[in-house]
């Protein structure tokens, strides 16, 4: 054979690998942006909603208010900022129809409150016809509990603050660790190391415990739609449970989006008082189309449509957003 037919028949095997080779490549790098979009999409709505769970009406309802991490966590204003936020950095319409959407890759939302935590998942109800349907809500508030090898009920909150219910008198005893220690004979009350150890071990114990059983719940609600991927509790390290109930917070689960021939899987924590910082939002000027950003209350002018949310003004100038200049002074 000539060196030409040699070469006919190189190229004609070489092609369909180096195609498939140049594919693979393209495949790869649109999985990795939308990993990396999907991730800071969810971040921030993690964070935009750590912001809003302080946002109280009531002087009295405000963190310091007899302890430093009491706190009033606002978490209905928190989960709109989550879909919200989501919806927006996502490039979705911001509807009904579109929220209810999203939610079937949000297996669950968490808020952490100081004395106890509130979980928004879907549960399934009987209707008043007898049919059986599944909705979005949140559960009722689950406290933070241990019972002893005595019997005796502890009640824990993010600090030192406890309630303790007696099991020989039934009493009710509620004040600090410190105080309640030298004035019952709780042995944990007496061993603020131990205590701190078992305070932290029963919250994310009942938090996992509560997770897998609403994730189960939505495993089954979402194969009834028809979706074939199966919703897992992620590997949280010890670190970040410790960081999620250290103060008021909430925790964000966004799976199953398809990224290349994988499916996205991860979670944020917001903190209500460490990201309490104003969210950033990006507009563009209708009239020149340069992009600004800038808080809440230097948004655009009429026909200005937001169209990003940023964690902080580095993150929007990151993206090509200019600061705006705005004299108004806002919330």
């Amino acid at each position: 054979m000539k060196i030409t037919d040699w070469a006919v028949i190189f190229v004609l095997l070489a092609c369909p690998a180096l195609y498939m080779l140049q594919w693979d490549a393209v495949q790869l790098r649109e999985a990795n942006r939308l990993q990396l979009k999907y991730t800071a999409a969810l971040r921030t709505a993690a964070q935009d909603a750590g912001s809003r769970l302080g946002q109280n009406e009531l002087q009295r309802y405000e963190a310091g208010y007899g302890s430093s991490k009491f706190m009033r966590a606002d978490k209905e204003a928190a989960l709109s900022a989550v879909l919200d936020t989501l919806l927006l950095n996502l490039g979705e319409h911001e509807d009904a129809l579109s929220r209810d959407l999203l939610m079937t890759y949000i297996p669950a939302v968490i808020v952490i409150d100081y004395d106890g935590y509130h979980i928004y998942a879907v549960q399934e109800k009987a209707g008043e016809d007898g049919s059986v349907l599944a909705r979005h809500h949140w559960l009722p508030k689950k406290s933070y509990v241990h019972r002893d090898a005595e019997g005796n009920m502890i009640y824990f909150t993010l600090d030192d603050q406890i309630t303790v219910i007696d099991s020989a008198s039934g009493e009710v005893h509620r004040g600090l660790r410190e105080e309640l220690g030298s004035a019952l004979s709780v042995k944990l009350l007496q061993q603020k190391e131990a205590f701190e150890d078992v305070r932290r071990s029963a919250i994310v114990s009942s938090v996992q415990e509560d997770l897998s059983r609403v994730i189960d719940n939505h495993n089954a609600f979402v194969r009834k739609l028809g979706f074939n991927y199966i919703f897992t509790l992620p590997t949280i390290s010890m670190e970040a449970w410790n960081n999620l109930i250290d103060d008021v917070g909430i925790l964000v689960f966004l799976q199953g989006l398809p990224v290349g021939g994988k499916h996205y899987n991860n979670y944020a924590l917001g903190g209500g008082r460490v990201l309490r910082q104003r969210p950033v939002y990006g507009w563009s000027d209708p009239n020149t189309g340069i992009r600004y950003a800038g808080h809440r209350h230097c948004f655009g002018g009429p026909g200005t449509e937001r169209a990003e949310i940023f964690a902080s003004p580095k993150d929007a100038a990151a993206k090509g957003y200019f600061e705006a200049r705005c004299p108004l002074q806002g919330p």
